[in-house]
């Protein structure tokens, strides 16, 4: 899906600019796209690799705020096309301005508007948050880390329009007590080498009572094939393919190949990170196997996915995940 189609589908019930604003800036010496700037992760990150309760799509919590349909979709400098299976981690403020999890902010053990999603095959994914509010010295904003390999990721930081933001706040000034954003991108420390690659859209959806907004990024790679995001260390042991049919009616296939022998496990986990299906598939042989998956079996309802093949072998544990579409 071209960047033109990707506008498109957000549907007609809220209004979209034309073109993205970096559409007519300088070009890439490498490509057709713009490689977005590196920025501070902050002074509130959280590593989230390990923790797989992340993995989820709302990340609200119990944080008040107007709501907001984040989509973000990541194209690959190398050719300007969609970058699947990558994952996308964000984070930001609440409409207080304040971080989850420091305890310097009363947030200690708190997880709210922190997660992360992976690219489905369009490179495209989505949150459900709240507009974040501000804190002194920063305009409005959200930090996120493109992870395409355990050798490369990116780390920078999206804002909207200023006059969008004041908007929200003036617009909900009952969910907003701290008033609108007084800081523009262009007064932002972080922001003074230019922010023209690191501005979202936004749009009110009357019908869904809600914004939404989008960004899209360009990171180091090429687009449509996804290996980059796979470890070095498991495409030593397991290469995972995309299912077949995509999207599934009723039933599909999921290919793995296997370099050794070893036990397999296959879960399937839904966009709020629940596990779903678990399953044991015993010890495999190495070579091609092919996993069958029968939908009207396991009735779980049409959703997007993201399935996971877990290999045990002598080595230690190795895995691999990707996005499948169920329609029912």
């Amino acid at each position: 899906m071209k960047r033109s189609q990707f506008l498109k589908s957000a549907g007609a019930a809220f209004v979209l600019p034309a073109v993205w604003p970096w559409a007519a800036s300088a070009q890439s010496e490498r490509s057709n796209c713009v490689l977005v700037p590196s920025e501070t992760p902050g002074p509130f990150p959280l590593d989230l690799t390990e923790n797989t309760f992340f993995f989820r799509q709302d990340i609200r919590e119990d944080r008040a705020g107007v709501p907001l349909r984040q989509k973000i979709r990541i194209v690959g400098a190398d050719n300007c096309d969609p970058m699947p299976n990558v994952r996308v981690n964000i984070w930001h403020c609440d409409r207080d301005g304040d971080y989850s999890g420091y305890a310097a902010m009363g947030s200690e053990g708190q997880t709210y508007c922190r997660g992360y999603q992976m690219t489905d095959a369009n490179g495209e994914c989505e949150f459900v948050t709240i507009f974040p509010g501000w804190y002194p010295g920063r305009t409005t904003h959200v930090h996120f880390q493109v992870h395409v390999s355990s050798q490369y990721s990116v780390v920078s930081q999206w804002t909207w329009p200023h006059a969008a933001a004041v908007e929200v706040a003036t617009a909900h000034s009952a969910l907003y007590p701290e008033g609108p954003d007084p800081l523009p991108p262009s007064q932002d420390g972080v922001f003074t080498d230019g922010f023209q690659l690191q501005l979202a859209d936004l749009a009110w959806d009357e019908a869904a009572q809600e914004y939404v907004s989008h960004y899209e990024a360009t990171v180091e790679g090429a687009g449509v094939s996804g290996v980059g995001y796979q470890e070095l260390t498991t495409s030593a042991h397991l290469a995972l393919g995309q299912n077949f049919p995509n999207p599934v009616a009723r039933a599909t296939q999921i290919p793995l190949d296997l370099k050794s022998a070893g036990e397999v496990v296959w879960s399937l986990w839904s966009p709020s990170g629940a596990c779903v299906v678990r399953k044991d598939l015993g010890m495999c042989a190495p070579g091609r196997t092919v996993l069958d998956v029968d939908f009207d079996a396991l009735g779980v309802p049409a959703a997007s996915y993201l399935y996971q093949v877990e290999v045990f072998n002598a080595s230690g544990r190795f895995s691999d995940v990707k996005r499948m579409t169920l329609l029912k």
